[in-house]
């Protein structure tokens, strides 16, 4: 059954269930042995811009199993247990999905970052404390909620405000070593030095001009290397329209995210939209350079955790239209973003197109990659 609503009723019943065997009760054990880290699995990015708190988790609590939600298309890349974290492969949808959290439920603390609502999914798990940031709505996503953190006053990543739900000391910055390469399905590397041109995106507003790609190509050509057009299923398209008379290899929609692991790791450089192929190749180690359009640098950026990683951000500071500051439905002023829609937008694509190839060439060059 692939309707959404048996599913929820079933976690409503459950998480209302265990509110009233525990009423009164309810307290962060001394002894952590059990954590649930739990959110909206859908977004690759969404669920790695988590590792600084997964880092924190284990550090503040080393000998605790760990397990995360996360979706069947991303579990696969946690396959070697990062921090010792166990992903469990959990669609929303799907309700034989939900029968296989149940098999493990008893969790002495569960971390909800970004949306409330997944506390209800936490409770419905038996998690005997539920911690998330404040400020949610509607009320109801924070009825189950045990610790209600507000949001920091100053700018941070996405990632280190989710690992601030934990006391304790900031986590160690990442090393690659920390994450151990998952396992994949054998294909056919390049067998010259290559970069990776991953040009699809998780919305048409954060596509770069075709133009501009083309031209990116080209002299990333005259620095010898090999050009892989890379995209997620379906985003083919996007690629014969930057090189509709395929001059170039390409693998976009070919792969999954373990094979695509595998290609950043062997690449001298990726260069992608804000999508979490760009998040992957922090991961990874592998030089990125990440375009900012409506999305935001400092939330979505390297930051303390990931400044290890050989990584740029290219963008247009302080565009006009980035304007919003809400963030998982909370207001947060120094918050700088744009979350619109196609049809809220009125300039589609202008921040993507204030992005100029001699930036990104810079970008590239800071990274030791030159004609």
């Amino acid at each position: 059954m692939s309707s959404r609503f048996p599913v929820r009723l079933h976690i409503v019943v459950a998480a209302l269930w265990q509110s009233l065997l525990t009423l009164g009760q309810r307290h962060l054990p001394r002894d952590v042995r059990r954590i649930l880290v739990t959110h909206h699995p859908q977004m690759l990015g969404d669920t790695l811009l988590l590792t600084p708190l997964l880092a924190k988790l284990r550090a503040s609590y080393p000998t605790a199993e760990i397990l995360l939600t996360a979706s069947p298309v991303t579990a696969p890349l946690y396959q070697k247990q990062p921090y010792g974290v166990k992903a469990l492969a959990y669609d929303p949808r799907n309700h034989r999905s939900l029968r296989a959290l149940f098999q493990l439920r008893g969790f002495d603390l569960a971390i909800v970052p970004g949306d409330n609502r997944y506390s209800w999914l936490a409770r419905a798990l038996g998690a005997r404390w539920v911690a998330g940031f404040a400020g949610d709505r509607p009320a109801s996503k924070n009825w189950l909620m045990d610790q209600l953190t507000p949001y920091p006053d100053t700018p941070a990543t996405w990632g280190e405000m989710a690992a601030a739900l934990i006391d304790g000391p900031p986590p160690a910055p990442y090393m690659t070593e920390d994450w151990p390469t998952p396992d994949c399905r054998p294909f056919a590397l390049p067998t010259q030095p290559y970069c990776v041109l991953h040009v699809g995106a998780s919305t048409v507003l954060k596509l770069w001009n075709p133009e501009k790609w083309r031209a990116l190509a080209e002299f990333l050509t005259k620095c010898g290397l090999q050009i892989v057009w890379s995209g997620g299923p379906g985003e083919q398209c996007v690629v014969d329209e930057i090189d509709p008379d395929k001059k170039h290899l390409s693998l976009a929609g070919q792969l999954d995210l373990a094979q695509l692991w595998h290609l950043l790791a062997h690449a001298r450089l990726l260069v992608c939209p804000d999508t979490g192929a760009a998040h992957l190749g922090r991961i990874v180690g592998t030089p990125t350079v990440t375009l900012f359009g409506p999305g935001s640098p400092v939330l979505c950026g390297a930051g303390e955790f990931w400044k290890n990683s050989p990584y740029r951000a290219v963008t247009v500071a302080n565009f006009p239209c980035r304007d919003q500051h809400v963030f998982f439905r909370r207001t947060i002023v120094w918050v700088r973003r744009c979350g619109r829609n196609q049809r809220e937008c009125t300039t589609p694509g202008a921040c993507m197109d204030g992005i100029q190839v001699a930036d990104v060439r810079r970008a590239i060059e800071e990274l030791g990659v030159r004609e």
